[in-house]
């Protein structure tokens, strides 16, 4: 599992994408439990790198520390003891989140097959989507400060149906630019009929 595809030309076939391992890669997809569960098909799953989860921990526990302190102002110092019900549960919720967040990052995973990309997310709620290569309209890359501060983007996939817009979130930059250079090319083949 690896997160740095390196492309030979706009053949889409798995065996053009020269694949070699990252060290800043997980090790594998994590999956459910369940025997009920959404089975990964064979192949190579490209995995995000761990930098996302560092970038959305700075995030979400940066919204923690304020809504913590908000309450604390509110509840003591200006004696508003209601405030302790919406800031108690809030903070639960992100403390929450921020205990499922790695576990979550290593769900996320895409696959390049002959004719489409597979795009798979989640635990709980597990989303496996197929995005077609002459479907692709927009490829597009974006990352915000934080993102750049930890060398990360996401990559975002838009096509005719507004419900199979895909966004893989924390790939490394190089690896950003290269897929979508990669998925440009081959969509615009695929879409050309050579």
């Amino acid at each position: 599992m690896t997160n740095s595809p390196e492309t030979t030309g706009p053949d889409s076939s798995p065996a053009s994408t020269a694949i070699e391992p990252s060290a800043d890669a997980y090790e594998r997809l994590a999956e459910p439990r369940s025997e009920n569960r959404l089975a990964l098909e064979a192949g190579v799953w490209h995995q995000i790198s761990p930098k996302y989860v560092r970038v959305q921990v700075i995030s979400t526990g940066s919204f923690l520390l304020v809504v913590v302190a908000a309450t604390l102002v509110l509840a003591l110092v200006m004696n508003q003891a209601w405030a302790w019900i919406p800031g108690g549960i809030l903070t639960v919720i992100l403390v929450w989140t921020l205990a499922i967040l790695p576990r979550q990052a290593r769900s996320i995973g895409y696959q390049l097959r002959d004719d489409d990309l597979v795009f798979r997310r989640g635990i709980l709620w597990q989303r496996f989507v197929a995005v077609p290569y002459g479907r692709m309209q927009l490829v597009d890359i974006t990352h915000g400060p934080l993102d750049r501060g930890f060398g990360i983007a996401q990559l975002k996939f838009v096509t005719a149906a507004a419900a199979t817009g895909v966004v893989i979130p924390g790939l490394e930059q190089g690896t950003a630019e290269t897929l979508r250079d990669h998925l440009v090319a081959v969509a615009e083949s695929r879409r050309t009929g050579l």
